[in-house]
């Protein structure tokens, strides 16, 4: 019987393996580092249904606006988000758009559904 060799590397049905390397998934850790506090998950959920401001951002989430805005200026860094203001207040919205895939992911792993109406 043949030895596996357990450090090959598996392609696909294609024949090829993947595009890219370590170095090229740099920026994705970092911006998943950013995204992997629970009080950044739920900003990013809030914004994906709607425009808030930091105020109602802060409420939402129990925390005062300074460290909201604190959170929401780590992330518009990545890119996830833009801003613009009104007056006193600043809005967020969402600019990234594949944030509504990966949080489908996370609510659908680590988030119950909707409780039923029985």
């Amino acid at each position: 019987m043949a030895k596996s060799n357990s450090n090959k590397i598996s392609t696909s049905a294609a024949g090829q393996k993947p595009v890219g390397d370590t170095e090229a998934f740099a920026p994705a850790a970092e911006c998943l580092r950013t995204l992997a506090h629970p009080v950044r998950l739920r900003i990013v959920q809030l914004l994906l249904h709607g425009r808030y401001s930091v105020g109602e951002l802060a409420d939402d989430c129990g925390i005062p606006d300074n460290v909201a805005s604190e959170h929401l200026r780590l992330m518009q860094r990545c890119g996830f988000f833009t801003s613009e203001r009104e007056g006193r207040k600043v809005f967020y919205q969402i600019a990234e758009p594949h944030l509504a895939s990966l949080m489908a992911c996370i609510e659908n792993r680590f988030i119950e559904p909707y409780p039923s109406d029985d």
